[in-house]
């Protein structure tokens, strides 16, 4: 869960996230030693009036700032194409759970069974109790089994929404007409709140996403008692 005057990334949720906070980490790292060493010539080149023929000069040089970047590239290029792979992969999932957007709230299909499904509401804030959060919280949560592959299919049923829990390293896209998948694994059990990614309309705002990892045997429970009251 994001707070005030937060400037990281939320803790991880899945080992996706895990590895995208240590590529932000790898890049950012890049970034600073870059633009302290452009810092330290700027102020060199203004602080001093002395010049160096062989600096004016030098094949050496062009030859490593021409190279030194590409280096540089690489370092963060590979990395980066590791981890899109990571998340494309979708091994064996255990529950496979279809999220449709509408205009302006979610709805959700637990397809491994046969009568499970319903529609996830913002609830407004009048309605909220103590603890709840304002704008993030719905009358229906998404739970799933927490140390479990999720696959988690990505619709929209009228215009483009935008699937996305920041925590769990998740962000598809939902358009109509087309079905996006994507996958998780909630590391441990808890409540992580995402909302829609996509511009979709005047109410764009008010169609949060609540994911509740919960432990396999409390899954179960869940689903019998939804089954029943379907």
């Amino acid at each position: 869960m994001a707070h005030p005057s937060q400037l990281g990334f939320q803790d991880a949720a899945s080992p996706v996230m895990e590895e995208l906070l240590h590529f932000h980490d790898h890049a950012l790292m890049i970034v600073f030693l870059i633009s302290t060493l452009v810092l330290y010539i700027i102020v060199a080149m203004v602080s001093t009036k002395l010049t160096n023929s062989y600096i004016l000069d030098s094949q050496e040089i062009e030859v490593v700032w021409t190279i030194l970047p590409a280096v540089i590239l690489i370092l963060i290029a590979l990395p980066s194409l590791r981890i899109l792979y990571l998340m494309d992969e979708i091994n064996d999932p255990h529950l496979t759970v279809k999220a449709v957007g509408h205009q302006w709230y979610w709805s959700y299909e637990y397809t491994d069974y046969q009568q499970l499904g319903f529609d996830s509401y913002m609830i407004p804030t009048q309605d909220l109790t103590p603890g709840q959060f304002r704008l993030l919280e719905t009358d229906h949560r998404m739970v799933v089994p927490s140390e479990t592959p999720v696959r988690v299919l990505v619709t929209a049923e009228d215009v483009l929404h935008s699937w996305a829990v920041p925590a769990l390293g998740v962000k598809m896209d939902a358009v109509p007409g087309r079905l996006n998948q994507t996958a998780f694994i909630a590391s441990r059990p808890g409540v992580f709140y995402g909302q829609c990614s996509e511009i979709c309309g005047a109410n764009h705002s008010f169609m949060p996403i609540v994911v509740e990892a919960v432990p396999l045997q409390h899954f179960e429970n869940w689903s019998s008692f939804m089954l029943q009251d379907a």
